[in-house]
């Protein structure tokens, strides 16, 4: 039997289907991220075919039955549809590469609300375009890395526990994240960091102001979690996103 749901969502992805309908990947508040078919969202008559596109945020009901893989939305309303993202090249990638860090580390039905109004309120931030978007989906890798339990520590080495003081050698190693001078030899597969690296991870971490900085340090930050990513989650290889765009 089925239970009728109604809840906000972000859409993740989309997909055709048949001669009119889509599928969509959604991130809801409710009920986390599952698969849902939208019938007749192709066809131009449809008040869904220009609002159910990736990124968009929306008020949706759908039915919901425990058995069936694809949910089924009878109804989807626009909350969002993000125009200045939409309209800057350069924006609309790091927004298409949020979405996919959710699809690719949230399991199916895995509900949190926390990580749902970081999406949308990180979505409303590169909106605003008030911060260079690439720092902005900085904070965000960092902040979905704590809320699927992949922490990346920046005060403490992540092997000995020894603070991370200034004037001392840091790296990052893909198993463990960020660790001393002194642990190097302990691990493999590291990246030697400076000072300003670690301010950068530091400032993202605890969303701190980003003024200082060379055109390197975000880049940097992000391939190095990346590469972290890679080497904790099965079947993951790289943010899309961000090579498809280039």
């Amino acid at each position: 039997m089925s239970e009728i749901i109604k809840t906000e969502a972000v859409v993740l992805s989309k997909l055709n289907y048949g001669d009119t309908s889509s599928i969509v990947s959604l991130f809801t508040k409710e009920d986390g991220k599952f698969n849902a078919i939208a019938k007749g969202a192709r066809s131009p008559k449809s008040k869904y075919s220009r609002i159910i596109d990736p990124v968009n945020y929306l008020s949706i009901v759908f039915y919901k039955k425990e058995s069936r893989e694809v949910q089924l939305i009878s109804d989807a309303d626009l909350i969002n549809h993000y125009s200045i993202i939409k309209s800057d090249l350069e924006i609309l990638k790091y927004a298409y590469a949020i979405i996919e860090l959710v699809k690719n580390l949230m399991a199916e039905h895995e509900v949190n609300a926390r990580l749902f109004k970081g999406l949308t309120r990180i979505l409303s931030k590169l909106n605003s375009s008030k911060e260079k978007p690439e720092v902005l989906f900085g904070r965000f890798f960092m902040f979905i890395l704590k809320e699927v339990g992949y922490e990346v520590q920046t005060e403490k080495c992540a092997i000995c526990s020894r603070t991370l003081e200034k004037d001392s050698s840091y790296y990052f190693n893909f198993e463990k994240g960020l660790i001393c001078g002194k642990c190097q030899e302990q691990a493999v597969d590291i990246y030697r960091i400076n000072m300003e690296l670690l301010q950068y991870f530091r400032c993202l971490k605890n969303n701190e102001p980003l003024e200082n900085f060379s055109g390197s340090e975000p880049q940097r930050a992000i391939e190095l979690m990346e590469k972290f990513v890679t080497y904790h989650v099965q079947g993951f290889k790289g943010i899309q996103s961000l090579k498809s765009f280039n």
